[in-house]
């Protein structure tokens, strides 16, 4: 892959105006944060631009609106929480991109911020319209992405907006996003293990294939092994599986045997007969028609801990289990306080990404340490696809 463009911490800033995109894109309930954690990420570096005595302009998005500035997903919310942290002049920008938008930045002096409102709230940013990426790029000196989580979209502030700017650089938790799936895919520490669970494995399969050329042991979880389960004819009741799969698991098992990757799926599992019940571990010949499978079963989770008790590298992506349920997140807390024991006591290299892994550690009661906590979903995947994703095309 080409070398993208990081921002030199020696740049000078001063007097500049930096676009800045950022993905603040939190969780809200009646307009008050659930999850400050994208946030704050985001601030130390928001706060060296400022001490570098940069005019700083943040773009970012909230959701995804459905209808002309939805006022449940304004930034207003993030404004307010930003404004109390950051000790400087905050400027709220609620206007429109019209011809004479650049002027309305001119106020704008040395270590102030804008927050522009949800960029999303514009059609053309969807719509990586050329005049209004134009608009964007002519408010700044030089550009910033530190939003990987929305790299892989062709979107105005994101994309062709670095075609109306003078410099374009990648930020720093952009780096560190990239540096830390690298430690899996160029960089890695043998043997390798990926755990993939959630449901759906039309949409990792990519993904999977790609992935077996560079690791030793696919371990599959959650509802997308209920495909694997099928294709071995075990049954799995009324648990969810997708619609002709047969031929995308015999791709990923021939491709794992060309390639020398060990795939485990589960070997007992934790049935219940509805989502918010109760539920019992059973082999797979035991299961009635009117079951669930909701989680791994004791013995997959012993065989998954001793298996990443003998890597040196751990990638995850996707829950094992219906986690939402105490009852059924056994599990997947199981694999996290292994590879967070793993990463404590030997330097296990431990990358998760995807919202779902990341909402189910969040649930543990233990403090959990691991080499990198993404939450780009889609970017994540497409990059550790091998994609070359257009937010970071631009930046080369």
């Amino acid at each position: 892959m080409d070398k993208i463009n990081f921002f030199p911490d020696n740049l000078d800033v001063q007097n500049k105006k930096v676009i800045l995109r950022l993905d603040l894109n939190v969780p809200l309930k009646d307009k008050v944060i659930k999850d400050h954690t994208r946030i704050d990420l985001c601030l130390p570096f928001i706060k060296r631009l400022i001490e570098k005595k940069a005019k700083i302009i943040i773009i970012s998005h909230l959701g995804r609106p459905k209808k002309n500035k939805d006022p449940a997903l304004s930034l207003m919310p993030i404004y307010k929480y930003i404004k109390k942290i950051l000790q400087t002049n905050i400027y709220f920008f609620m206007g429109n991109f019209d011809d004479k938008v650049k002027d309305k930045f001119s106020h704008l002096k040395e270590g102030e911020v804008i927050l522009i409102e949800n960029i999303r709230y514009f059609k053309e940013e969807t719509d990586d319209d050329e005049n209004f990426s134009q608009k964007l790029g002519s408010l700044g000196d030089i550009y910033i992405n530190d939003a990987f989580s929305c790299s892989h979209r062709k979107q105005a502030s994101i994309h062709k907006i670095t075609r109306y700017i003078n410099k374009s650089y990648a930020g720093p938790l952009l780096k560190k996003e990239i540096d830390a799936i690298n430690l899996v895919i160029e960089k890695k520490r043998e043997p390798v293990t990926c755990i993939i669970g959630g449901s759906k494995i039309s949409t990792k399969i990519n993904v999977i294939t790609s992935l077996l050329e560079k690791i030793n042991n696919l371990i599959i979880v959650g509802a997308m092994a209920n495909n694997f389960l099928v294709y071995k004819n075990f049954k799995v009741g009324k648990s969810i599986v997708e619609n002709n799969t047969k031929e995308i698991v015999e791709k990923i098992y021939k491709k794992a045997a060309e390639n020398n990757c060990e795939i485990m799926i589960p070997r007992d599992c934790k049935v219940g007969t509805k989502f918010d019940g109760e539920g019992k571990i059973k082999n797979f010949d035991k299961i009635h028609d009117n079951e669930i499978i909701l989680d791994i079963g004791t013995n997959t989770i012993s065989k998954i801990k001793e298996k990443i008790d003998q890597s040196n590298t751990v990638l995850w992506n996707g829950p094992a289990g219906y986690f939402e349920n105490e009852n059924f997140s056994h599990g997947t807390m199981s694999i996290a306080e292994t590879i967070s024991k793993n990463t404590l006591e030997r330097s296990l290299i431990s990358v998760l990404g995807g919202g779902d892994t990341i909402a189910a550690i969040n649930k543990s009661k233990n403090k959990l340490s691991f080499s990198h906590l993404s939450t780009a979903g889609g970017a994540f995947l497409e990059y550790l696809e091998g994609k070359d994703l257009p937010g970071l095309s631009v930046l080369k």
